[in-house]
C-alpha cells in the first residue's frame, strides 16, 4: 500500500485492489488499509472508506477532531472525488461534456450486498461521466466518473444501469468475460477547506 500524502492532520494512501478498506466480520477479514496504517501510526481513524475490489486514493485523519471535520466536508459535498473506470461496450458520449445518470439506489435485499435502481423507495443518486476513450479491439470505453452523492456501489450500478458494467465487477458484470481484477480507480481527491488535491493515476 502506497503512502501517497502525510501531515500532522491526516494520511492518503493508494489503496490496492483487493484489499479491505476496514476490518469486516470474521478473522479473516482483519487484513485492510486501516490496520495496516495503524502499525506505524497508531493514531489513525477512518473517513470514508472504498470498496474492496475498488484501487485508489483512501483518506484517513489522525485526530479525533480532524476525523470530525473531515466526516464534515464529505457529508456536506465537500469533498469532491473522481474515478477511472473501463467498461464493457462501446460507450456513446461526448468527450468533451459531461454527462448525468440519475437514478435513485437502494439495496436488493435478497441478494445483499448488491445494490438496485428503485425508482419507487430508493433513494436520490447521481453520477457524473465523461467519456476518456474508446478502446475499439477489446470493444470497451474508458471514463472518467464523479459521484455528486455518496450511495453504496453507486458508480458500479450507475454503469450496469446504462448497460456498460465496469469491467471485472462480480457483483454487476455477471455473464460478461471476467478480469483479473475490476478496473475501477479512485483516482483524484480534493479537500476544499484544506487546499488539498491528490492525483493518483490507475494501473491499468
Amino acid at each position: 500500500m502506497e503512502l501517497v500524502y502525510i501531515d500532522a492532520g491526516l494520511i492518503v494512501v493508494n489503496k490496492p485492489p483487493g484489499l479491505l478498506s476496514v476490518p469486516g466480520r470474521g478473522p479473516d477479514k482483519q487484513d485492510c488499509a486501516l490496520h495496516r496504517l495503524q502499525q506505524q501510526y497508531p493514531e489513525v481513524l477512518v473517513v470514508h472508506r472504498l470498496d474492496m475490489a475498488t484501487s485508489g486514493l483512501l483518506l484517513f485523519a489522525r485526530s479525533p477532531a480532524m476525523q470530525r471535520q473531515l466526516s464534515l466536508a464529505f457529508a456536506t459535498r465537500q469533498v469532491h472525488k473522481r474515478y477511472i473506470a473501463q467498461l464493457h461496450g462501446l460507450l456513446d458520449g461526448d468527450d468533451d461534456h459531461w454527462q448525468l445518470v440519475d437514478l435513485p439506489l437502494g439495496a436488493d435485499w435478497p441478494n445483499r450486498p448488491r445494490q438496485q435502481v428503485d425508482l419507487v423507495s430508493g433513494k436520490p443518486a447521481m453520477t457524473r461521466w465523461q467519456l476518456l476513450r474508446h478502446d475499439l479491439p477489446a470493444c470497451s470505453t474508458r471514463v472518467m466518473l464523479e459521484p455528486v452523492t455518496g450511495r453504496t456501489h453507486q458508480l458500479r450500478v450507475h454503469m450496469q444501469a446504462i448497460g456498460h458494467p465496469v469491467i471485472g465487477d462480480m457483483l454487476y458484470a455477471g455473464g460478461l468475460p471476467p478480469a483479473p481484477r475490476m478496473l475501477l480507480h479512485a483516482s483524484e481527491l480534493t479537500l476544499p477547506t484544506e487546499g488539498l488535491q491528490f492525483e493518483c493515476p490507475p494501473e491499468f
